[in-house]
């Protein structure tokens, strides 16, 4: 398939899921700067699809990014997770995880080592991420069109495949990564290093 088949057949994935779609109409009304649904939900409602397992089946969390250079104190992305939380009812309301982008820099090096500059947006922080099945985000956007930010392409995400990211440091933890990955969808192929 092409770039742009798959990126129409993810759209047709987000869409056909409930859980998806009502957490992205909920924060595309808050209007938070450039913003995004990122990571497990959108990789795993693609896993959900092809290997035909009910959408929602294994989604923990929704990671919610969004970027404002505005002001880089805790306090302040605080006031957004408080904002985004009180959207949602229960369950949603614990499950939706927000993290402003623009801070990202400030804790990253504590809490998993290692170098890690200042980003300049949401769609930069993709290509960190550990694994290219991993690097991919959706928004709804005003005029109703899901896009979609995808810097490693969607390849290895509609083939159930998960390698490390190249150009980056293999996560510390990357073995128990894919074990609880593993765990919930068996049929995923894994590139070791």
């Amino acid at each position: 398939m092409t770039t742009t088949n798959l990126e129409a057949r993810l759209v047709e994935i987000v869409r056909a899921d409930p859980n998806l779609m009502h957490v992205l109409t909920t924060v595309r009304a808050l209007d938070l700067p450039d913003w995004r649904l990122v990571s497990g939900a959108v990789y795993q409602a693609v896993w959900n699809a092809r290997t035909g397992r009910p959408a929602g089946y294994g989604v923990k969390d929704y990671d919610l990014a969004y970027f404002d250079g505005s002001d880089l104190s805790y306090e302040a992305e605080d006031v957004v997770i408080k904002r985004v939380a009180a959207a949602f009812d229960a369950p949603l309301r614990s499950q939706v995880e927000v993290r402003n982008q623009a801070r990202v820099h400030l804790w990253h090096s504590t809490k998993f080592g290692g170098y890690y500059s200042a980003l300049t947006n949401t769609d930069e922080a993709l290509t960190r991420f550990v694994a290219p099945c991993f690097a991919v985000g959706v928004r709804l956007e005003e005029d109703g069109e899901i896009t979609v930010a995808a810097p490693f392409g969607l390849e290895d995400v509609f083939n159930l495949t998960i390698r490390p990211t190249p150009d980056r440091a293999v996560a510390k933890d990357w073995d128990r990564i894919i074990e609880k990955a593993k765990a919930r969808w068996p049929e995923l192929n894994v590139v070791q290093v």
